[in-house]
């Protein structure tokens, strides 16, 4: 998979495209937080492009405004980050630095990542946009792709997300990503209405926390040293893989 693969299956109209290198300043003044992360942006990022700028006079969707959601525009950037580099830090540091819905294409040692998170207005700053909740991202490692991911990159094209507006756009591609975040897991693609990937998105969440707690109490019991402690632990992991069973049924 790369960057330019996953570009073709988003299939976006031409009028919209912008394809210009996008400067590391306009990251680094775009309130950058600490000296490590300035560091990393000039150290990690290799390059970066505006691909394209999705908007209701190239696309034809309503946009939104007035409301928590002001989505005036969406924004398509690419960036290659050094092998080295933080890539996970990167890529919050871009969504937390472009003001618009951003749909990041980023690539690092083959790997390529689609990522997204809704943005909204800040309630302690007017005029600035914040992070909505957690991001949304899509993982290719190299090599052949798999059904489910093959599935997904037919289902991301432009045409086939929902349009009543850019804010009901986006949340089509979010709404694909965790559908084959699922995937991963059932081995079945599939996406659902609004309230299906809601509730999706909840039992991801669930899920991956659950693998986390297992996999930490895993480690304790085998340091653990007093007989009724380690069988109190194994009864817990028990439990948790129950509903992780229960779990998957809801992705």
């Amino acid at each position: 998979m790369t960057i330019s693969e996953l570009l073709t299956a988003l299939a976006l109209p031409e009028n919209a495209r912008v394809d210009k290198r996008i400067p590391k300043k306009l990251l680094l003044d775009s309130g950058v937080p600490t000296s490590a992360d300035k560091r990393l942006i000039h150290d990690g990022i290799a390059e970066m492009s505006w691909l394209a700028a999705l908007k209701p006079s190239n696309i034809g969707v309503a946009e939104v405004r007035g409301g928590e959601h002001d989505y005036i525009e969406i924004a398509v950037v690419s960036a290659q980050f050094n092998q080295s580099a933080r890539g996970t830090r990167l890529i919050e540091l871009f969504h937390r630095a472009i003001p618009y819905p951003l749909v990041l294409l980023s690539a690092q040692e083959g790997a390529v990542t689609l990522s997204l998170a809704h943005k909204r207005a800040s309630k302690a700053e007017s005029e600035q946009v914040v992070l909505d909740g957690e991001l949304t991202t899509a993982v290719f490692d190299p090599g052949a792709i798999t059904e489910s991911e093959k599935a997904f990159l037919i289902s991301l094209s432009l045409s086939s997300q929902p349009s009543a507006n850019l804010f009901t756009l986006y949340r089509g591609w979010m709404d694909k990503a965790s559908a084959l975040s699922a995937a991963r897991i059932t081995g079945k693609f599939s996406v659902g209405d609004t309230c299906r990937e809601d509730a999706r998105r909840s039992a991801l969440a669930e899920y991956y926390n659950l693998q986390v707690e297992i996999s930490a109490l895993r480690g304790q019991v085998e340091k653990e040293t007093q007989l009724n402690h380690r069988v109190d632990m194994n009864l817990k992991i028990q439990r948790m893989e129950v509903r992780v069973g229960q779990v998957k049924d809801l992705l």
